[in-house]
């Protein structure tokens, strides 16, 4: 008769099994250099399509913001850009899936403005700093802004991997086209 409950042979193939659960997961028991632990500078490695998507998050960012100060100043555009502006915010937001981490800050706090985003990314001396004072004008920057997120956006493409590449050209593309119906809404608005 075969005997029954735990053997030396179970109980040694079972510590084995732990162990080696223990080396597939990763446990380290914390044991790392301070040099490696997350939060740590040095932590921190980009990788190169990382740092695209990060340039391209900062592109689409301040594309979106640029609509935000539009739609402020001139309330009466806000209807025409809404759809526009989501499409942006949803291209940042595709973006920004797999960008590199931002570098640990104190938070943001809740009075922040749009533009306060846009000020790290543009000059404040810079003339497209603030939408011109009528709406046609702030429309036809806006339009140029989109043509230029549009070139950005382009340009990455050759230095972009395959999955990326195919991301940014359709954000690319979708620029160009922001544009042109930009240009377009332009013309159809009143001269105040």
């Amino acid at each position: 008769m075969r005997r029954t409950g735990t053997t030396r042979r179970g109980a040694l193939t079972a510590a084995g099994a732990l162990a080696a659960g223990g080396l597939l997961t990763g446990c380290d028991g914390g044991a790392r250099p301070a040099a490696e632990r997350p939060g740590s500078a040095r932590a921190v490695r980009t990788t190169p399509e990382q740092r695209l998507r990060t340039a391209s998050v900062r592109t689409s960012a301040a594309l979106l913001a640029r609509y935000d100060e539009v739609a402020a100043a001139h309330p009466a555009t806000a209807a025409g850009l809404a759809p526009l502006r989501i499409a942006v915010r949803q291209h940042t937001e595709a973006l920004a899936e797999g960008a590199a981490p931002a570098p640990t800050s104190p938070a943001p706090t809740a009075s922040a403005s749009p533009s306060a985003t846009t000020e790290a990314v543009r000059d404040p001396g810079d003339p497209r700093a603030t939408p011109s004072g009528d709406a046609r004008g702030a429309l036809k920057e806006l339009a140029a802004e989109a043509r230029r997120a549009c070139d950005a956006h382009t340009a990455s493409l050759l230095e972009a991997e395959p999955e990326l590449s195919r991301l940014l050209a359709s954000v690319a593309a979708a620029c160009g086209v922001h544009a042109y119906l930009l240009t377009e809404l332009a013309k159809e608005t009143p001269a105040s």
